[in-house]
């Protein structure tokens, strides 16, 4: 994949972001790089290695679940929506 200027304006749109043009050929010349090592990867022989293949045998530290409710953290969060109506957002319907 070849990164050129038209490339970095449709992800500019695509982001909503605006890169200045002093850093466009700086941005175009990191992305290039990122696509190489993405590349590099692809050429990697995968045959033979498990799907379930993980650097360590080590498991993730498991905790308890404990329910924490604080109404106050709901309120909250609450008071800054938009609509809200038993404890719940309100936002539009999407599904017909």
């Amino acid at each position: 994949m070849q990164v050129d200027d038209a490339l970095l304006t449709k992800l500019e749109k695509l982001s909503f972001l605006k890169v200045s043009d002093d850093k466009r050929e700086e941005i175009i010349n990191q992305l290039s790089e990122i696509v190489s090592f993405v590349d590099n990867l692809s050429e990697l022989n995968t045959d033979g290695v498990d799907d379930t293949f993980a650097m360590s045998d080590a498991s993730t530290f498991l905790r308890e679940d404990v329910v924490v409710s604080d109404a106050q953290i709901s309120d909250d969060i609450l008071r800054h929506a938009p609509q809200s109506a038993d404890h719940f957002f309100i936002v539009p319907k999407i599904i017909e």
